[in-house]
C-alpha cells in the first residue's frame, strides 16, 4: 500500500448506529485516523428533568433497545441511593438474574449475528443460513431462550415492567423460572458447540496496552455491584465519585463524548472485565477462556469477543445457580412506599458492553432536578480510536485496501458498540 489514500467507510455495518470510519496516507505515512460518531443527541437527560422519582428509571430504559434492563438497573440504583431505599436480598438477587438474561441476549445476538459473519466471509448473518445452518438455528434457539429468561422476571423482553424502586411490582411465577432453569441447563452443549467453533477461528493480531476500567467485586465476578476499578493502578473508586474515572471530554468528529482516566483512553467491556476479575470468573468459564486461548492480561481488543463468550458460559452457569436459590426461598414482598425527598445519588451495574453510570438529583417533592448517563460506548469510542492509529501503519504495506477497511471495521464491531440502530453498506473511496 503506498502513494496517496483515502479511505472513507461511511456507515460501519453490523453495528448498532451510526459511525464511520476515515483514513488518510499519503506516501506510506498515515495522515489521519478517525472514528466518527454521528448519532443525534438523545436528550434523555433533560427528558427526566421534573418526573417524580418512581418513573426515572422506566424511562431511561428507553435508551437503549439491547441494554434496556442495564439502564433501569442502574438508574433504580441511582434513586434508591438519593432517596435512601434500601432493597431486599431477595430483589438483589432477581436483578442479577435479570442483568444476566440482559448479557445472555446481547452476546448471543453480537456473536452469532454481528461477529461471526466476519470470519466466514460472509456480509451479514442471512447467507449463514445455508453455509452454516445448525449454527444459525442454535444461535436463534439461544437467542429466544434469552429473551424469555428477561420477560419471565422482567414482564416482557423489553423495558421490562416489573423492577421498582426497592422491590418488584411483580414477582415471577415458581413454575416459570424452573422451566427457564431446565431450558438453561439443556443450552450448554449448544454453548460448547459454540466456543468449539470460535476456538478454530484466526483473530487479527494486534497487541496494544491500555487501561482496562471495570466494577470490581471481592466476593463475585462484578457484574450488578462493585467499586469501579482500574487495571493500571488497582485503584478502587466508589461508584459516587464515577467522575473520577470517567473524565468526559468532547471532540469536534464525535457527538458522543470521550473519557480518559490515567492514560489518553481505556476500555471497558468483556475483555476489560475478565482482564480485571478473572479469578471471580465461574470455574466453567474459566475453562473456556483457556480452550479459546486466551492469556490474561490479554491486550489484543479483537479477543473482546471472545471474551464475550467466556462471560456467556459463565453468566449461564451463574444463572442456574442463582435460580436453585430462588427457586429454593423464593418469597413475595410488595415494593415499599417512595417518599418524597431531596437527594443525590448515583449507580452502575456492568451492561454487555461496559460499565454503565447513572446519577439523579431530586427537590424535596421527589422530583428530578439532575441527571447524567455515562455509557459504555461513549468510554470506549477513545480507545478504538486509538487502537486504530496503532494498527493502521502496522497494515500498511502488508494488506491491500480492501483488506484493511474490513480489518478496521472488524476492529470496531470487536467492541460491540452500541451507537443506535442503523445496518448500511460498506462504501470504501481510494483517491
Amino acid at each position: 500500500m503506498s502513494g496517496t489514500h483515502r479511505i472513507h467507510i461511511e456507515h460501519v455495518t453490523r453495528v448498532e448506529g451510526h459511525g464511520s470510519i476515515r483514513i488518510n496516507t499519503r506516501a506510506g505515512v498515515v495522515e489521519e485516523v478517525k472514528l466518527e460518531v454521528v448519532e443525534a443527541n438523545r436528550f434523555f437527560e433533560s427528558v427526566v428533568l421534573g418526573m417524580p422519582a418512581q418513573d426515572v428509571a422506566q424511562t431511561v430504559s428507553r435508551i437503549c433497545g439491547i441494554c434496556c434492563v442495564g439502564h433501569q438497573l442502574a438508574a433504580l440504583k441511582a434513586v434508591e441511593a438519593a432517596l435512601g431505599i434500601v432493597p431486599s436480598t431477595q430483589t438483589i438477587l432477581l436483578r442479577k438474574l435479570l442483568n444476566e438474561s440482559q448479557f445472555l441476549q446481547s452476546h448471543s445476538l453480537h456473536l452469532y449475528f454481528l461477529a461471526v459473519p466476519d470470519f466466514v466471509g460472509t456480509k451479514s448473518v442471512l447467507p449463514l443460513a445455508s453455509s452454516h445452518p445448525e449454527l444459525v438455528r442454535r444461535a436463534l434457539k439461544l437467542k429466544k431462550l434469552a429473551n424469555d429468561f428477561t420477560a419471565v422476571i422482567g414482564g416482557r423482553t423489553l423495558h421490562p415492567m416489573t423492577p421498582a424502586l426497592g422491590g418488584f411490582r411483580k414477582w415471577p411465577a415458581q413454575d416459570a423460572l424452573a422451566a427457564i432453569r431446565r431450558r438453561l441447563a439443556e443450552s450448554l452443549p449448544e454453548v460448547q458447540t459454540m466456543v468449539e467453533f470460535m476456538s478454530d477461528l484466526k483473530l487479527p493480531e494486534l497487541e496494544r496496552e491500555t487501561e482496562y476500567v471495570s466494577l470490581k467485586h471481592p466476593d463475585e465476578y462484578a457484574l450488578y455491584d462493585g467499586t469501579i476499578h482500574s487495571s493500571d493502578t488497582g485503584e478502587q473508586v466508589a461508584v459516587a465519585d464515577y467522575r473520577q474515572a470517567t473524565n468526559e471530554f468532547t471532540i469536534a468528529h464525535s457527538t458522543a463524548k470521550w473519557a480518559r482516566w490515567h492514560r489518553d483512553s481505556y476500555m471497558v467491556g468483556a475483555l476489560a472485565r475478565i482482564n480485571n476479575n478473572f479469578a471471580q470468573l465461574r470455574p466453567e468459564a474459566q475453562e473456556v477462556a483457556m480452550q479459546l486461548g486466551i492469556k490474561v492480561p490479554s491486550y489484543n481488543p479483537y479477543q473482546n469477543n471472545l471474551a464475550q463468550l467466556v462471560e456467556l458460559v459463565h453468566c449461564t452457569h451463574n444463572s442456574l445457580a442463582m435460580l436453585d436459590e430462588v427457586l429454593d426461598g423464593n418469597s413475595e414482598s410488595a415494593p415499599p412506599a417512595v417518599r418524597a425527598a431531596a437527594g443525590c445519588g448515583a449507580g452502575a451495574v456492568e451492561v454487555p458492553r461496559g460499565v454503565l453510570f447513572h446519577e439523579y438529583g431530586f427537590d424535596d417533592d421527589g422530583c428530578c432536578i439532575s441527571a447524567d448517563a455515562v455509557i459504555p460506548t461513549s468510554q470506549n469510542v477513545n480507545n478504538i480510536e486509538k487502537d486504530m492509529h496503532a494498527f493502521v501503519p502496522q497494515l500498511l504495506g502488508k494488506v491491500e485496501e480492501g483488506e484493511l477497511a474490513h480489518t478496521m471495521e472488524m476492529l470496531v464491531r470487536a467492541y460491540d458498540p452500541c451507537i443506535s440502530c442503523s445496518v448500511h453498506l460498506l462504501e470504501v473511496e481510494f483517491v
